[in-house]
């Protein structure tokens, strides 16, 4: 069940980083996104449920940018720490296309656009 948010209701987003220097298939891109939004996903549903339900009735908008080194991965997710956001950092397991423990995306939310937009609004999508 989804409804219109009104003029004062505030859109709620997950935001996806994903380095673009791995050059992983579009398959694994797409799975390494996965787990990074069901990762923040679950997490927030437990630390703040009413932030999940905002961001469930808005319509689970997932918005997935491009980053260029493991270094700005780990920038952000020093940001999102510091501003106690939610935040999932994916390092995958190695089976196919790169190297075990390689990082490859962050998950950062759900929160309020607003405070993503602060963080994340001058990156492009991937």
């Amino acid at each position: 069940m989804f409804r219109i948010l009104g003029a004062c209701d505030e859109e709620f987003k997950l935001v996806i980083l994903m380095r673009n220097d791995l050059k992983m298939t579009k398959g694994k891109i797409a799975a390494q996104a996965g787990h990074a939004a069901v990762n923040c996903a679950l997490s927030i549903k437990k630390k703040d449920p009413k932030t999940f339900d905002r961001w469930t009735m808005s319509g689970q908008t997932k918005i997935v940018l491009r980053i260029d080194s493991e270094r700005e991965l780990f920038e952000f997710k020093a940001v999102a720490d510091a501003q106690n956001i939610n935040n999932s950092l994916i390092c995958d397991a190695g089976r196919t296309q790169i190297e075990p423990g390689t990082c490859t995306c962050l998950g950062v939310g759900p929160a309020a656009s607003s405070v993503l937009d602060k963080i994340t609004g001058g990156l492009k999508m991937l």
